[in-house]
Formats: structure tokens, C-alpha cells, sequence
């Protein structure tokens, strides 16, 4: 499945800011996350010697900070074949078991969705 067949447009642009946010920082991760009302929150790879969070966990935080209330689907770009239970975790937190994580290749091209 490839995102510009199968995904709606909100969908695909999380993925596009996710590739984004991993080619502008040289980071192994992007990722985006939409909040309730449409917002979204743009993070890669936070890698200091006292803080690391994975793309997916800082986008998160960066939505929680904001005041996000939920989450309607979260995407992460990477060369990695699955997710850390953490980065699931976070997401379920926010956004409940139904939000979608989709989980895409450096290329765009969508790995796995999860709900």
C-alpha cells in the first residue's frame, strides 16, 4: 500500500510532515500526530546525554504540552520494521485504542497502519 493511493488526504499529510521533520533534523525518526481539533505536532528524535525520547514520544509531548485533549491519528517515518510498546503506549494514552498509527518508510510509502 502506498500513502498516495490509499490514505485520506489529513493522513497523508501527517506523513509528509513526518518525512520532513527526519530529513530537517538528520534524525533516524520522524513523526506527526493530529489532535482533536485538527492541530498537528511535528518532532523527531530527541538524543541528549540526560533526554531520550523517541519521534513519536515527542510529538506526544509536544500535543500534551499544547493542551491537546486527544489524538486522532499519529504517523511515524523510519527505516525501523515496527514500533517500541513505549511509543504505542503513548500514543494510547491521548488518543485512545482507536487512534491509527501509521507507520511509513523514509520514502513515504506506508509500512503498517495500527489501530
Amino acid at each position: 500500500m502506498t500513502e498516495s493511493t490509499e490514505l485520506d488526504p489529513e493522513d497523508r499529510k501527517i506523513i509528509t510532515l513526518a518525512r520532513s521533520a527526519r530529513a530537517r533534523n538528520g534524525v533516524a525518526e520522524g513523526a506527526a500526530v493530529r489532535d482533536e481539533t485538527g492541530r498537528t505536532y511535528v518532532a523527531g528524535t530527541v538524543s541528549l546525554a540526560s533526554l531520550k525520547l523517541s519521534a513519536l514520544q515527542t510529538a506526544v509531548a509536544m500535543a500534551v504540552a499544547s493542551g491537546a485533549g486527544s489524538l486522532e491519528a499519529a504517523a511515524v517515518v523510519t527505516e525501523a520494521v515496527g514500533l517500541a510498546e513505549a511509543d504505542v503506549a503513548a500514543v494510547r494514552d491521548l488518543g485512545g485504542p482507536g487512534a491509527p498509527i501509521l507507520l511509513a518508510s523514509p520514502d513515504g510509502t506506508l509500512r503498517s497502519p495500527t489501530s
